[in-house]
């Protein structure tokens, strides 16, 4: 009996690990995110990719970040009692500027301590994305690039519509120099650089530069993202 007992105890054990290896097998699927647990810390990882796509749908041959997937994710994770962190890893192209603030803001917001990492790049409206959380880290190799707000499709030529290009210029950088320690002159000086970019106005920053700047705290890995963050979250459960 007592054998009978254990093996059922150890097949449900079994059945349960395999469940929760499905579900993490489909998070990652479906929205890039897992949740990650080593004993120390409970901890949610989001991964932001290629362009974040907005109120249009991109075409499904693009890796997208969608923002209606990324927003009630970090909203669950706030009202989480059993989620510690957030670690936010960096890779994106840039793109739609309402929803790549919305996430920045969201991520600002949360109450739980909150790690940023730039992997290959982060560009553009990835630039708020990776200064948003409590302490950002950059790769050696990893990229981010600066340049004033694009649009593309059909315009009205009127002043109104360079003023309204000019508030939404103003968001980011506000954003950027409230998370960060760059000030906003050197902000929109980078934005402006004229000889760097050979078809564009902007600069480009490769890891130290990105912390020489005051946008990006550190240079580092996963490994230093996962113990700065573990660092974060013992501290505030003191």
């Amino acid at each position: 009996m007592i054998n009978k007992s254990q093996k059922e105890r150890n097949e449900k054990e079994q059945e349960r690990e395999e469940k929760q290896q499905e579900q993490q097998d489909k998070q990652i699927e479906e929205y890039g995110q897992l949740t990650l647990e080593d004993g120390e810390a409970k901890i949610h990882l989001l991964n932001i990719i290629g362009e974040i796509e907005g109120h249009e749908c991109l075409p499904s041959n693009s890796k997208t970040t969608k923002y209606e997937h990324v927003i009630p994710q970090l909203a669950a994770l706030e009202d989480s009692r059993t989620i510690q962190g957030l670690l936010v890893l960096i890779n994106t192209v840039g793109g739609d500027v309402e929803s790549g603030l919305a996430i920045a803001e969201m991520i600002a917001s949360l109450s739980k301590p909150t790690v940023s990492l730039v992997l290959g790049g982060s560009h553009s409206i990835g630039v708020p994305l990776a200064v948003s959380t409590d302490y950002s880290f950059i790769v050696p190799t990893g990229t981010m690039m600066i340049h004033p707000v694009r649009m593309t499709g059909l315009i009205i030529g009127v002043a109104q519509t360079f003023d309204y290009f000019q508030k939404i210029q103003d968001r980011i950088a506000g954003f950027i120099t409230e998370h960060s320690s760059i000030s906003e002159q050197r902000l929109l000086k980078l934005m402006l650089e004229t000889g760097e970019l050979t078809k564009d106005v902007g600069s480009v920053l490769v890891g130290k530069q990105a912390v020489e700047e005051g946008i990006i705290n550190e240079v580092g890995g996963i490994r230093d993202a996962f113990e700065k963050l573990r660092e974060l979250i013992q501290e505030k459960e003191e």
